[in-house]
């Protein structure tokens, strides 16, 4: 019988039934279309639709209409005359096995995770549902990225070089394991007697530079304060001496295009250059080029600085977050490469299967989003980056500071903190010990306690914003220094040793409203005149 007889016997007309068929194939529509086309549809979808194409991608894995927990207590309520009532019966260690309705329920029925042992990009025989949601949520990130950020996704022929996102792989870990994950990649695949062990790296996140301390040797000298602004930017002049003198041992360098400001992004175009340039004649796979391009997709300058860095130079591997670029939960990352040999390897360096949970966070905002959706949170942030540096101006000019002049950086701003606290002893003058150069070390006792206690109130400002319900913003004292895994990080925060003054960030990115952006600043400013009128009580 055909699905119109079904209705019929059920007394439905068929003029209704010709409504809810001609829905239903709308529907079917859309799911065939993407996934023929693999491309991001340009209006979004309904949450039904999403619902409903998750829980058909689900049914494909096995074991999906099952729980634990209804085998608990010797009834299930959906047991037939045999017992037991589901189509698969698993004998192995891991069976989608959920005892949580809710946990499944919020999985939507898909428990097996993705990949396999030895490449996350794998499929699982057992696991189609998963392994095409995978598939699938790689192609409509690679399709957003090319088409909405400007991320060129050519794949050359014959002498013409690939694009930045020609190829790509997905992993449900965050940026700093995904680093260690890419430079373990290459330290795998060196052949021979090859040992380079040592990772350059412009100094760009103290915690990441930690955590990379415990892959490999670390020497991070490439970085210099920019004498016609307050940036802090690439020094391609120390780069090439670390390469001169450690080349033989050096497995990568590490640039950033994601930093906080007074960090600028690196020059990776110009570092993309002179490593191939370094490299040319030189036996064996040669120095690595790694981007951390974190939140850098939100940023259409930087976006065009990749595309130039893979045309006149080497990148081996660029790393974006999930979370810090299309507004999902923390937890994975997409990996760029021009070569595909590249993303086979770091997928086939991941450690065994793999939680699902972030593709489908990401799999599920590409969709509710479109094409248009995604283009339209990254023009509101172009839209409102003039307002937000307007406003911090402003604020800036009532408390007697400035706004840091760093132009590179569209994204994380800077104000000062020279007149935030004024210390009472007459003796040393604040302003001195907030603009010098060095932690007065050769100084007297006196004044060493004093740089500290002035340290210490800068340091008490940004938990005031804190507690006044503002999140994000960074406030860095002059001078601050930290130990990482034994490795000791003079101005800490800063990403600079003897970076000159105190200041305070706060970012201009993806996702944050106007009116959000208003009430900032007006709580900023509060906090600000709360601030000094406690100092003047002390």
């Amino acid at each position: 019988p055909t699905t119109s007889s079904l209705f019929a016997s059920l007394q439905i007309p068929s003029n209704h039934t010709a409504v809810g068929l001609s829905n239903l194939l709308s529907s079917n529509s859309q799911i065939k279309s993407l996934s023929l086309h693999k491309r991001l549809p340009d209006a979004g979808w309904s949450d039904v639709q999403i619902q409903r194409l998750l829980l058909e991608l689900s049914v494909l894995d096995t074991n999906c209409d099952e729980t634990v927990q209804c085998q608990f207590g010797g009834v299930d309520a959906t047991s037939s005359s045999s017992g037991f009532a589901h189509r698969w019966t698993g004998a192995g260690e891991r069976e989608r096995r959920i005892y949580s309705n809710l946990v499944s329920q919020r999985h939507f029925g898909l428990g097996h995770g993705i990949g396999r042992s030895g490449d996350v990009m794998e499929s699982q025989p057992k696991a189609v549902g998963s392994s095409d949601l995978l598939r699938l949520t790689l192609r409509l990130a690679l399709d957003a990225f090319r088409r909405g950020a400007g991320i060129n996704g050519n794949v050359g022929k014959g002498d013409a070089s690939n694009g930045p996102a020609a190829f790509g792989t997905l992993l449900p870990v965050c940026t700093g394991m995904s680093v260690s994950l890419v430079l373990d990649t290459g330290k795998n695949n060196q052949t021979g007697h090859e040992r380079n062990h040592i990772v350059v790296e412009n100094r760009s996140k103290e915690l990441l530079q930690g955590n990379l301390i415990r892959w490999v040797k670390m020497h991070c000298p490439a970085h210099k304060k920019n004498p016609d602004t307050d940036e802090v930017s690439t020094d391609l002049d120390a780069l090439q001496d670390a390469l001169d003198i450690h080349g033989n041992s050096v497995l990568a360098v590490l640039t950033t295009t994601s930093c906080f400001c007074p960090r600028v992004p690196d020059e990776v175009d110009n570092v993309a250059k002179l490593i191939r340039k370094w490299n040319e004649g030189k036996p064996g796979a040669g120095v690595s080029h790694v981007i951390n391009h974190a939140y850098g997709l939100q940023c259409q300058r930087t976006n065009e600085l990749l595309n130039r860095a893979c045309t006149i130079g080497r990148v081996d591997a660029i790393i974006c977050s999930t979370d810090k670029s299309v507004l999902v939960p923390v937890g994975g990352a997409l990996i760029l490469s021009t070569h595909s040999n590249v993303i086979d390897s770091i997928s086939k360096n991941y450690p065994g299967r793999a939680s699902a949970s972030p593709m489908m966070d990401l799999f599920m905002t590409l969709l509710s989003m479109g094409f248009n959706g995604y283009k339209a949170v990254l023009e509101q942030r172009m839209r409102l980056v003039n307002f937000f540096r307007e406003s911090l101006e402003r604020v800036a000019t009532v408390f007697g500071e400035i706004v840091l002049n760093c132009p590179r950086n569209t994204i994380s701003f800077g104000i000062t903190l020279d007149n935030l606290t004024k210390l009472d002893n007459n003796n040393v003058n604040n302003d001195d010990l907030i603009s010098s150069h060095v932690t007065p070390s050769a100084a007297d006792d006196d004044a060493k306690k004093q740089h500290q206690e002035l340290n210490s109130q800068i340091t008490k400002f940004g938990s005031m914003l804190f507690t006044r319900c503002i999140s994000g913003t960074r406030v860095l004292p002059c001078g601050s220094t930290n130990t990482i895994s034994g490795h000791l990080f003079h101005g800490f925060g800063s990403l600079n040793d003897n970076y000159p003054r105190a200041y305070m960030t706060a970012a201009c990115a993806v996702g944050m409203g106007e009116e959000e952006m208003k009430e900032f600043f007006v709580r900023l400013e509060k906090a600000w005149i709360d601030y000094r009128s406690k100092m003047k009580k002390r």
